[in-house]
């Protein structure tokens, strides 16, 4: 059975469920993340067994601090910059993997580098300053598809596979954190996602590299699936005049037809905290398609972009 966990009681029961090596799914202010003892191979290896996950393809390790990441993984250089700017907030860094890390090999993949993040919503900050140590956390859902953006996403498709939910709310930014490359000569833009890429690339004061990494290169950090983030119904996009079947979810005003509407207003940021809601909603309703309207593809609406793109891709 699965507890569902509140308060400061449930903080402190999450703790010690991790600690004993079980699952718990958290909150982030991104989405919520599926943590394991990022130490614990065997509490690792569960992770990938109840999401139905690749092992070759890593996790993102959570930490307290950017302190507490750079035992971790060797932050430097344009790492740190970046580190230093966002940190705690929606973005995850690729970075050298420290000998001494302690982190199990499948948190990697095997790969001699590690992805790091520090978040920013305060109860996962509080979640890791009492569990001190690495938390290994993809996303709280069966691999593939949509992410859970609250508690009771994560209860409804994971429910009996892991020990506890702790409840913190719906998520505020709605999609995952924005993955860099810091691991090689030029920072790489690997996945967009809740910090808007223009706002890394004024920090840096230059372009990110956005070169997509080569169908034979194992990948080094999560969301580089061509088919990801998925509902069971056919996903459809850039449409503006949808069929009378469909479920049409929309942006912006003038569709009063609308099944669903992203944000009225045009407003991307409510945009990306309402789609994986939105998208969980509509593939519960009658029929077999959802069609969704243009999104501009600038600032969050690269991420929102990203994600439907790889939830309307071949499975």
């Amino acid at each position: 059975m699965t507890e569902r966990l509140e308060g400061e009681s449930g903080l402190t029961r999450a703790v010690a469920l991790l600690r004993a090596g079980e699952l718990v799914a958290i909150p982030t202010e991104t989405v919520y993340g599926l943590a394991a003892d990022a130490r614990n191979g065997e509490a690792v290896a569960a992770i990938f067994e109840a999401k139905g996950r690749p092992r070759f393809n890593p996790l993102i390790s959570h930490l307290a601090s950017l302190e507490a990441a750079a035992e971790v993984g060797v932050i430097e250089g344009a790492a740190l910059e970046l580190a230093q700017t966002f940190w705690p907030g929606p973005l995850t860094l690729v970075v050298p993997l420290r000998a001494e890390s302690g982190l199990s090999s499948l948190v990697t993949a095997g790969l001699g580098t590690v992805a790091l993040r520090v978040p920013a919503l305060p109860l996962a900050h509080a979640l890791l300053t009492a569990f001190d140590g690495p938390l290994a956390a993809p996303s709280a859902n069966p691999s593939g598809k949509i992410s859970p953006s609250t508690a009771d996403h994560v209860a409804e498709s994971l429910a009996g596979r892991i020990a506890a939910v702790l409840d913190g709310g719906p998520a505020e930014v709605g999609v995952e954190s924005t993955i860099v490359d810091c691991s090689g000569p030029t920072p790489r833009l690997l996945r967009p996602g809740g910090l808007p890429v223009e706002a890394l690339e004024a920090a840096l004061g230059a372009p990110l590299n956005h070169e997509a990494p080569t169908n034979d290169t194992p990948p080094n950090a999560p969301g580089q699936l061509s088919s990801h983030y998925a509902p069971g119904k056919q996903v459809v996009l850039n449409v503006t005049k949808p069929a009378e079947d469909a479920l049409f979810l929309a942006f912006g005003p003038g569709y009063p037809q609308a099944s669903a509407n992203l944000s009225l207003g045009g407003d991307l940021r409510e945009a990306a905290a309402n789609l994986f809601a939105m998208l969980h909603a509509l593939d519960t309703q009658p029929g077999s398609v959802i069609a969704v309207a243009p999104i501009p593809n600038n600032g969050l609406g690269l991420a929102i972009n990203d994600r439907l793109t790889r939830a309307a891709a071949p499975r």
